[in-house]
């Protein structure tokens, strides 16, 4: 193969990206895929329908062009709807307007738009074709099809964007250690559906621009909308231990009257939910980290393959996006020198990695208990007005993530800094309202150094 041939292993979301931005930048593109054609097979689960799309992941679809119709596809979350046991419920808002939201995306739907646009701009791919072995130092992938006919291809540059189970990253591993660790979170998940109402001019059973959340502690269920009315809702649970855990929960008897007790309000919508609950396997959650995501110039990881996270940030798909621009980007602008650039790559994006790795994981502790917390409360409210007052020295954490470009790694450390500051406001007082706002922005701007001016920049 020429120097300017690049193989992709894996032709979800952040492969046929990746294939998409490097196909512009001049090189040809060869991605491999072990699934069968999803545009002419029909979508194949087994992970979330459901997807949050948010500005870094916008950022990236822009520069393809696909920005617009993929938001012709999505459905608009303006914040937390928060169910409380009682049955009450309130919105807790992302942003200061719809300015500042994120988008409920299918996901077979959106990878069908980007194989699309992977063809469109040059790339070939290639369905059926499972990676079972790699010869690094010969530059060659040992493939195999559905009917187990096995072949060789060459790939003396390969980049594996296959996933949490990535098989690169397995063959990668023969070739040299990458420090590999699992730490399993110890919850798991199941997807239940309400299911979209009788009447097509309002299908919608609940608030349809939110994201929802029924919090109950050590425990939760959200719900995601989907454009034809329905919402995916997702029950998040210890997997062992005292009830409630799945491993008390026997069957869908037992699921059915969990709910019944705690989340009624969610349960009166969903009139198939024994079905759905005997439907849908117990997923498994955890964090993946690696000391390296490259060999040499010849292979590497992006996306899940290399930091897989758990869903609670909603920033998985939005890092693999963002992974994908960073590296077309070195890839354009030292065209031919692999090595150089994977090294670079996992230089810049491995620190953001492990932010997102990190605050992903306090961010279900948010969810699920915090949301509901007098004193979390007060802070997001003292926040909310440090923001308003002093716009240049105070951004919430979540905006930091979701809604600008800065990196991961900065949103973790500033949001530590201004959540000690905020807790020093808070102190003695009960409420928002005793504490003097003019003396709180003169600490803070008498603390904190400006935000950087990617606090400020969008599209």
């Amino acid at each position: 193969m020429p120097r300017n041939d690049i193989a992709v292993v894996g032709a979800g979301l952040v492969g046929a990206l990746v294939a998409t931005l490097l196909t512009q930048r001049g090189f040809r593109v060869t991605v491999y895929e072990k699934r069968s054609d999803p545009r002419k097979a029909g979508f194949q689960g087994g992970r979330s329908i459901n997807l949050a799309l948010a500005e870094r992941g916008l950022h990236a679809l822009r520069a393809t062009g696909l920005a617009d119709r993929v938001l012709e596809q999505a459905v608009m979350m303006r914040g937390r709807m928060v169910h409380d046991p009682a049955g009450h419920s309130g919105l807790q808002r992302y942003g200061v307007d719809d300015s500042e939201v994120i988008w409920s995306v299918s996901r077979g739907g959106l990878n069908t738009l980007m194989l699309d646009a992977a063809e469109a701009a040059g790339a070939t791919v290639h369905f059926d074709q499972g990676l079972v072995g790699a010869d690094l130092g010969a530059g060659t992938l040992s493939l195999r099809d559905d009917h187990g006919v096995e072949r060789t291809v060459e790939a003396p540059i390969v980049i594996g964007a296959d996933g949490a189970g990535s098989a690169l990253r397995a063959a990668m591993h023969l070739h040299a250690s990458l420090g590999e660790r699992v730490e399993e979170l110890g919850h798991g998940y199941k997807e239940l559906e309400i299911p979209p109402g009788s009447d097509p001019a309002a299908p919608f059973a609940i608030e349809r621009n939110a994201l929802h959340i029924w919090p109950r502690g050590h425990y939760m269920c959200i719900a995601l909308p989907n454009r034809e009315g329905s919402f995916t809702v997702t029950l998040f649970l210890p997997n062992d231990g005292e009830h409630p855990s799945f491993r008390t929960i026997a069957g869908a008897g037992a699921a059915e009257a969990f709910f019944r007790a705690d989340f009624p309000d969610a349960l009166a919508l969903m009139p198939e939910f024994a079905a759905d609950w005997a439907a849908h396997p117990v997923g498994t959650l955890g964090t993946l980290y690696l000391d390296r995501w490259h060999v040499g110039g010849r292979a590497l990881l992006i996306g899940d393959a290399a930091h897989a996270i758990v869903p609670f940030h909603g920033q998985g798909m939005n890092c693999g996006f963002e992974d994908a621009a960073e590296l077309a980007d070195l890839f354009a602008a030292q065209p031919g020198d692999a090595a150089a650039v994977f090294a670079e790559f996992e230089r810049r994006r491995k620190p953001n990695a492990d932010a997102i790795a990190q605050m992903a994981l306090e961010n279900y502790v948010e969810m699920r208990d915090s949301v509901a917390d007098p004193h979390y409360l007060r802070k997001r409210e003292l926040g909310a007005l440090l923001a308003e007052r002093s716009p240049t020295h105070y951004l919430p954490r979540y905006r930091m993530v979701t809604f600008t470009h800065l990196p991961y790694a900065y949103a973790l450390e500033r949001g530590r800094a201004q959540d000690v500051l905020v807790e020093q406001l808070l102190r003695g007082h009960e409420s928002v309202a005793s504490v003097d706002m003019d003396a709180a922005v003169r600490t803070l701007e008498a603390t904190l150094p400006p935000l950087p001016r990617q606090a400020f920049e969008r599209g």
